[in-house]
């Protein structure tokens, strides 16, 4: 049995054990455990074959989460744990299961504060101790008053529930081994019992957290690739309201984070990621055992995202009405210009997590036309963009926001995006 299926089975038996709660109790009182096993309930599972991120031991689609390899590490005394997802190098991708993102060795390029540099004694990160030079604080409480009805975009008032310290990055490269930028997200700071239900020091994405078996269970965001649904994680974002809407942590240096519209370009650390601001609303009427992929009813974006009470709402296994409407399709559905699984080695060289968000604003002839319904391919927008109905903001030209957005892929639950395409007459 190999490292990861070995892993991977400890870790099934552990989360069956946990209670319904999902919150463990040490095996004997006599001799307990040193850590906390705070496991999300199992649900159905995603086929093997269908995890695009192959060091995720399990990923759950009945609460949208994935269990991931946690790892631990300090900062200046201060226990924290952390992932890693993606990897620069194709060698060490293959290693660790990681998605390969040969774009992260651009993230330094003139942003020394975009990567921070961890001390470890392996030149490989993860298989030693690590010690990180900054963290988030995920103490700040997270709160979102949307627009007044019919629009809720914008949102009255907002504040962030998490953000990067000082030197915090989740782009790291080990001292001795520069050249290897990972993507390695804190997601919980101290020793434990965490707190998984309002996140004063776990990720706000983080449904649970095994500190014995060293896994994180982490909510997942539907979204869409090359026309196909799929899955992807996030961690982190340069924009103080995307981070909000999408419970993940503000690291505003990442805003210089080589570059923008990056997208298609080589030098760059970045790839596309598009949104909308007034998209149709609504979820998915009859989601099948997969959840919401691309079904009657399903729609996208920041009104979208802010339309349903659930934005006001912390992420936890204790709220299964909020965890049910993500499963449905009530997160922004973005769409991603590439993944890892494309056919063409020129777009799976594209793939980065650092993704850079352009937003688009349907002009009132789209609207009027019904064109602002939903969108699962790159290119339809590039089209419908070139034929003048999807702006940036202001009516400029649509590009890029300068948002950084740290969204590893993670999976999809029907068929692989292969690749961009060229859209039929009409799409």
């Amino acid at each position: 049995m190999n490292y990861r299926s070995l892993v991977g089975w400890a870790t099934v038996m552990a989360v069956a054990w946990s209670t319904a709660t999902g919150f463990g109790a040490p095996a004997s009182a006599a001799d307990p455990p040193q850590g906390f096993s705070q496991n999300a309930p199992i649900g159905l599972t995603l086929e093997r074959n269908k995890e695009i991120l192959a060091s995720a031991l399990r990923v759950d689609l009945t609460r949208d989460y994935a269990t991931l390899p946690l790892h631990r590490g300090t900062v200046q005394g201060l226990t924290v744990w952390y992932v890693i997802t993606d990897v620069s190098d194709q060698r060490i991708a293959r290693q660790l299961g990681l998605n390969f993102a040969p774009k992260l060795v651009n993230a330094p390029r003139d942003c020394p504060a975009c990567v921070q540099e961890v001390t470890t004694s392996s030149p490989v990160l993860g298989r030693a101790p690590v010690e990180f030079q900054g963290t988030p604080d995920f103490s700040p409480t997270r709160t979102v008053i949307p627009g007044p009805d019919p629009t809720p975009f914008p949102p009255q008032a907002f504040t962030v529930g998490a953000e990067g310290g000082a030197n915090y990055s989740p782009y790291v490269r080990v001292i001795g081994n520069e050249s290897v930028i990972y993507n390695a997200p804190i997601v919980a700071t101290g020793d434990g019992p965490f707190d998984v239900t309002t996140h004063t020091d776990t990720h706000d994405r983080l449904l649970g957290i095994d500190t014995i078996r060293m896994t994180a269970d982490a909510l997942y965001v539907r979204a869409f690739a090359n026309g196909e649904p799929v899955f992807y994680l996030s961690f982190e974002s340069s924009d103080a309201f995307t981070s909000t809407l999408e419970r993940i942590t503000f690291v505003p240096a990442l805003h210089d984070l080589p570059f923008q519209n990056g997208g298609g370009d080589p030098d760059s650390a970045r790839a596309s990621i598009f949104t909308f601001v007034n998209a149709q609303t609504g979820l998915e009427l009859r989601p099948g055992p997969r959840g919401a992929t691309d079904g009657p009813g399903r729609s996208q974006g920041l009104t979208h995202a802010l339309s349903f009470d659930i934005a006001t709402r912390d992420a936890s296994v204790s709220d299964p009405a909020l965890l049910d409407a993500l499963r449905r399709g009530a997160d922004v559905s973005n769409i991603l210009d590439v993944a890892p699984t494309n056919l063409l080695a020129r777009d799976r060289r594209e793939y980065s997590p650092a993704w850079d968000l352009n937003v688009g604003v349907y002009t009132d002839e789209a609207v009027a036309l019904g064109l602002n319904d939903l969108k699962t391919d790159a290119n339809t927008v590039r089209m419908l963009a070139a034929q003048g109905y999807i702006t940036a903001p202001g009516g400029l030209p649509l590009g890029s926001s300068n948002t950084e957005i740290n969204c590893p892929v993670l999976g999809f639950p029907n068929a692989p995006p292969l690749g961009p395409r060229i859209p039929p007459p009409g799409d």
